[in-house]
């Protein structure tokens, strides 16, 4: 009876705590924290948060990512990246919502997208070929 009190129902968060370093790829399905270093790449199916002593030299997808330690590396996430008033990243941004902090810095380039960057692409060879004159 004690045992099926004590089941966990859903995902166990995986943390590399303050003064650990680890490196490699990680790959995980549910919520990541960084207090620590990390180094390589991360794939999270849910949300990254890179903690005030955290450290990350990675390319970091996920599905919701906070920043309030540094990132040195690309990000992607199909949800929200919020960079805090202590978070720093420096690296190419592709997310459908942006939030800085006051106080955070993102040294690099920052996309935003609603629609995937195939249908964004069929569109902008259509309307490039409809706004070239034709020749005659």
């Amino acid at each position: 009876m004690l045992k099926k009190n004590n089941t966990i129902t859903g995902g166990t968060d995986t943390l590399i705590g303050k003064g650990s370093s680890a490196e490699g790829k990680l790959e995980c399905q549910t919520n990541l924290r960084i207090e620590g270093k990390f180094y390589g790449d991360i794939e999270c199916g849910g949300q990254v948060v890179i903690g005030e002593t955290g450290e990350a030299l990675s390319n970091i997808k996920g599905s919701d990512i906070v920043v309030a330690g540094k990132v040195i590396g690309d990000i992607t996430s199909q949800g929200r990246l919020t960079i805090t008033g202590s978070g720093q990243v420096e690296g190419s941004v592709n997310v459908a919502k942006l939030v800085i902090v006051e106080g955070g810095l993102l040294n690099g380039s920052a996309q935003m997208e609603k629609t995937s960057p195939s249908v964004l692409s069929v569109k902008e060879k259509s309307s490039k070929k409809a706004a070239q004159p034709e020749a005659g």
